[in-house]
C-alpha cells in the first residue's frame, strides 16, 4: 500500500527571486533558469543552485532532470543507456552550472538552502513542513523544469504485509495499515509532513482543499503528480545501481569529469552489475 509518497520538487527561496528582479517563471526550463541564474549570485544568496551529495538520493533527484533532456539511466529491459547523448547532455549541463559559478555542489544542500546559499534546490516533497519551520525567508515550490520535455518520477515508500507471516499477524498488520491509511490519519500526515495524501477521499475532504489553498507549496506535488512516471531501472532494481550512478554524478559535478567519461563507466559497471538480476528473472520466468 502506498504511504509516504513524494516527488521531487523544486524549492525556491522567493524572497531572493524577488530582490534580484525575477519570479518563477525563470523555472520554466532548465535553460531559461541558467539564463536568469547569474542574478541570483552573490545578492540574497551565494549561488542559484545547490546540488546534493550523489549518494544522498542524488541519483534519484536529477533522474527527472535526465529525461527533461530526453534521456535515461535505463529502458525497462535493463539496457543501460546513462551514457547515450541525450544522457550525457544532461550531465554536461549541471556540470558547466558548477564551472559557470551559478551551482554549487555541497554534502548538505538541505541545510545549505536554508542559510541562504543555495537560492534553489531539488528536494522531495517531504522536505516542505521542515523548511517551512526553519527558514526565514518565503519558500515557494515549482514543477520540475522542463527542457525538450516535461521529467520527474515518484519516490517516497509504502507499507506491506509478508505473506509467509501467520494468519493471525496478517489480520492485525491490515487493521493497522487501515487504521493508518484512513481518511482522518492520511490528512493528518500529508498536512504535518509534505508526503502526499494516498487516498482520494483525503485530496477531495473540505479540510484538505481548505489546507491546500492556504499552504499551496503542498499542492504542487500532488499536481504534478499525473506526469510522473516510474523510475528507470538501473536505479531501483540494480543492486547499487543509485550509488553508482550517484557516484557518476559526484564525478561530473564535484570532480568536473566530463560526463560522457563519467556515464561510460557508469555503464560499464551497471552493465556488469546488471547480469546478476537478468539471471533471477530468468530462473523465474524460464
Amino acid at each position: 500500500m502506498p504511504y509516504g509518497r513524494s516527488t521531487p520538487l523544486l524549492y525556491f527561496n522567493r524572497d531572493a527571486l524577488t530582490a534580484a528582479g525575477l519570479d518563477e517563471s525563470i523555472f520554466a526550463t532548465w535553460s531559461t533558469f541558467a539564463e536568469n541564474a547569474p542574478a541570483l549570485v552573490g545578492g540574497e544568496t551565494e549561488v542559484a543552485f545547490a546540488y546534493g551529495a550523489g549518494a544522498g538520493y542524488g541519483a534519484w533527484l536529477l533522474q527527472g532532470a535526465v529525461w527533461a533532456f530526453g534521456g535515461h539511466y535505463s529502458d525497462a529491459d535493463f539496457n543501460i543507456l546513462i551514457a547515450e547523448p541525450e544522457a550525457v547532455a544532461a550531465g554536461e549541463f549541471f556540470r558547466q552550472s558548477v564551472q559557470d559559478g551559478w551551482g554549487i555542489t555541497t554534502q548538505t544542500h538541505e541545510v545549505d538552502f536554508i542559510n541562504k546559499v543555495g537560492a534553489a534546490i531539488l528536494s522531495g516533497s517531504s522536505a516542505i513542513a521542515q523548511f517551512a519551520q526553519a527558514a526565514s525567508f518565503e519558500i515557494g515550490t515549482a514543477f520540475l523544469p522542463e527542457e525538450t520535455q516535461f521529467g520527474c518520477s515518484t519516490g517516497g515508500n509504502g507499507l506491506a504485509i509478508l505473506n509467509t507471516a501467520p494468519q493471525e499477524v496478517q489480520e492485525a498488520a491490515t487493521a493497522y495499515i487501515s487504521f493508518l491509511t484512513n481518511t482522518e490519519n492520511t490528512t493528518y500526515s500529508s498536512q504535518t509532513t509534505g508526503y502526499m495524501p494516498v487516498r482520494t477521499s483525503a485530496i477531495e475532504s473540505a479540510e484538505e482543499q481548505a489546507f491546500l489553498d492556504a499552504n499551496p507549496n503542498n499542492r504542487v506535488s500532488i499536481d504534478q503528480l499525473p506526469l510522473t512516471q516510474p523510475q528507470d531501472s538501473a536505479r531501483v532494481f540494480i543492486p547499487n545501481g543509485d550509488g553508482i550512478i550517484g557516484a557518476g554524478w559526484e564525478e561530473i559535478l564535484v570532480n568536473n569529469v566530463p560526463a560522457q567519461d563519467a556515464f561510460n563507466a557508469v555503464k560499464e559497471q551497471l552493465d556488469e552489475e546488471k547480469v546478476a538480476v537478468l539471471e533471477q528473472i530468468a530462473a523465474i520466468e524460464g
